[in-house]
């Protein structure tokens, strides 16, 4: 998967491939990126304050590859990354990275927690620490900022100006690098929390099979009408494929207009993904194919006897 980077980066010079994130340094992107076991031996990470920019910079030939969150097992789909890879330029995903998520409090030196009144931080890290900060803080008003680090850094900032928060809620690891106190760990309101990051690139060669991979692709009805998510559906399951992830999403066209984004278990190159994307093809206005890549957990696909591979050459036997 490397290589699909690398031969952005060659393509352009032989430069180091650029690897764009959803900064500061000390996101969980930013961590994303470091633990991609895919990732190049060398490359070079670029902040960005928000994922349309990552993604819109590697659509402008800027990037060689963007990580991006996608999906919280708290919150669902990351909205941002869904619509972005679902609308404009195509892109790929070639890799995924699942992070544990746990947050701390951080303030600067010398402040209590009966002195906090204002939290910055992520929308989505504040949805995961909304019990924890209703037991301990109950009066404290929330402050959105770009991103948890970004909520740290610039608490950082300038010690003798009001930042417009008092503490920030990040990783453990943004506090540290910006010197600020941490008064609390471990404040997430659910202990296992993960997030899910994939690594985007512009289209190029899909990563080969492992045996245990995903497929994501959006899906575009002709239009709307009773039962047409089921029949669309339908083309999946009646091929023994195991859905992990399906949403749907405003198309922004007219009121009530939606696309599905959806994950499945097997590679684009398995007989029955293949045959099911064929079918989806023929009964959707539109079908987004945005990749087939390793699974992060390394869990195998289970697969009916039914939809092997080698159940489809016996039945292309029987029909010559």
């Amino acid at each position: 998967m490397s290589q699909n980077l690398t031969s952005h980066a060659e393509a352009a010079g032989g430069r180091i491939p650029r690897a764009g994130f959803l900064g500061p340094e000390g996101t969980f992107t930013h961590m994303a990126l470091q633990a991609w076991r895919d990732a190049p031996p060398e490359f070079e990470a670029v902040p960005f304050g928000s994922v349309d920019a990552a993604l819109r910079a590697l659509r402008e030939g800027d990037l060689d590859g963007a990580m991006v969150p996608i999906e919280n097992s708290v919150e669902g789909g990351v909205s941002a990354t869904l619509d972005a890879l679902s609308n404009g330029d195509p892109l790929e995903i070639i890799g995924e990275v699942l992070v544990p998520v746990t947050f701390v409090i951080a303030v600067r030196p010398g402040v209590a927690l009966a002195d906090v009144t204002r939290i910055g931080t992520h929308s989505h890290a504040w949805a995961q620490v909304r019990r924890w900060v209703g037991e301990h803080l109950p009066n404290a008003a929330y402050v959105p900022t770009l991103s948890t680090a970004a909520a740290a850094a610039d608490l950082a900032a300038d010690l003798d100006e009001d930042a417009g928060y008092d503490a920030a809620i990040c990783a453990r690891g943004a506090a540290e690098v910006h010197g600020l106190d941490i008064l609390a760990e471990d404040i997430g309101d659910n202990s296992a929390a993960v997030t899910r990051f994939v690594a985007v690139t512009t289209p190029g060669r899909v990563p080969p099979p492992t045996g245990s991979d995903k497929t994501t692709f959006v899906l575009f009805q002709h239009l709307d009408k009773p039962g047409g998510l089921m029949g669309l559906l339908e083309q999946i399951a009646v091929r023994g494929i195991n859905m992990t992830r399906l949403e749907s999403r405003p198309t922004k066209e007219s009121m009530g207009s939606y696309c599905f984004s959806i994950d499945v278990e097997g590679h684009i190159s398995d007989a029955r993904i293949g045959e099911a994307l064929m079918g989806l093809q023929r009964v959707c206005s539109e079908v987004r194919f945005l990749g087939s890549y390793p699974r992060a957990d390394g869990g195998a696909a289970q697969v009916p006897p039914f939809a092997s591979d080698q159940a489809h050459r016996e039945a292309q036997a029987w029909l010559a």
